[in-house]
């Protein structure tokens, strides 16, 4: 690991270290509120990729980032010596508006708990001011680090990143717009202890509460999004593949994150069929989600989630994700 403290160029940067992840020289820039200053690995292998074409979820630059960040997952490793426990990982894409607000209410909840824990931003490339808005909430805000893509590769990308970034023995990944209160994570921490791997929210399972329940048409696209999930990849037995609220083992984490192949829409899918196919227990859980009466649901975007299963599944017939147990 190089520290890059005294590193000139880099304090022209604003006290980031710039990491090079793409051949065309887009960048991935780590903060932190350590106190020992910025540390940072390379996130990847030997020259530092950290991904690919982020429109293609099977191309081989985001196979090379799986591979090489099985290697070296930490890219934070010096900058909080202690073990952690829960780390929280928000992806973010032009969330300049709300992420602040999301940040402060995660860390004002966990610093309330007895056990550490680490919050970090995977911003996605955004076009507004998300990665300055976080930077300014360093410091304000206790354990945080940013992970500062130059350029937009997916949620799924971005999400994969934060996941093998993190150091926790429990990891969380939760959307920037709070949709999931940090609060719920208490329904999932007590099954890992009952031998549990993969441990999800869920908005369809018993106990799970919509506020305000979701439109007719809302509901029916869910449907009909759980029926094809289920023909195409195999996603049988569980009934809310998308909500945006997961915790994963450190063990998951390692062995199914650096196998994933889809950057953008059905990531989710791609997270839970390679769960099952090699033998994580997995539990849903119902949960409380505050439903966005404003967000709206794009056919173009229900056209390419069906590409991206259509991948999986040529992606599981080519063996592409390995032997399963």
């Amino acid at each position: 690991m190089r520290n890059e403290n005294n590193n000139p160029a880099a304090k022209r940067r604003g006290n980031y270290v710039s990491l090079n992840n793409r051949p065309e020289g887009s960048k991935t820039m780590i903060r932190n509120n350590s106190e020992n200053g910025i540390n940072a690995n390379k996130v990847g292998g030997a020259n530092g990729n950290v991904g690919g074409n982020g429109g293609n979820g099977g191309n081989k630059n985001s196979n090379r980032f799986s591979r090489n960040s099985s290697r070296q997952s930490r890219p934070f490793r010096g900058a909080l010596r202690e073990d952690i426990y829960l780390s929280v990982v928000v992806p973010a894409y032009n969330e300049e508006g709300r992420v602040p607000k999301t940040l402060v209410t995660i860390s004002d909840y966990l610093k309330k708990q007895p056990y550490t824990y680490e919050i970090i931003v995977a911003n996605d490339g955004s076009k507004d001011g998300t990665g300055r808005a976080v930077e300014a909430m360093i410091g304000k805000v206790a354990k945080l680090k940013l992970l500062d893509n130059q350029t937009n590769h997916g949620k799924g990308y971005v999400v994969r990143q934060g996941m093998m970034a993190a150091r926790g023995q429990i990891r969380l990944f939760t959307d920037s717009d709070n949709s999931t209160p940090i609060e719920e994570v208490e329904k999932l921490l007590p099954l890992f202890k009952q031998g549990y791997d993969v441990v999800i929210g869920s908005r369809h399972a018993a106990g799970a509460k919509l506020e305000p329940a979701q439109p007719p048409l809302r509901q029916f696209l869910g449907w009909g999004w759980r029926v094809l999930t289920n023909i195409v990849v195999g996603t049988w037995a569980i009934a809310d593949t998308q909500c945006g609220f997961k915790a994963m083992s450190a063990k998951a984490v390692q062995e199914i994150m650096p196998k994933c192949r889809i950057d953008r829409f059905a990531f989710d899918p791609e997270i839970l069929i390679l769960a099952k196919s090699y033998g994580y227990r997995i539990k849903e859980v119902g949960i409380l989600w505050k439903n966005d009466a404003r967000s709206t649901v794009k056919v173009s975007s229900m056209v390419k989630m069906f590409k991206d299963l259509l991948r999986i599944r040529l992606n599981q017939i080519k063996g592409l994700y390995g032997k399963s147990r």
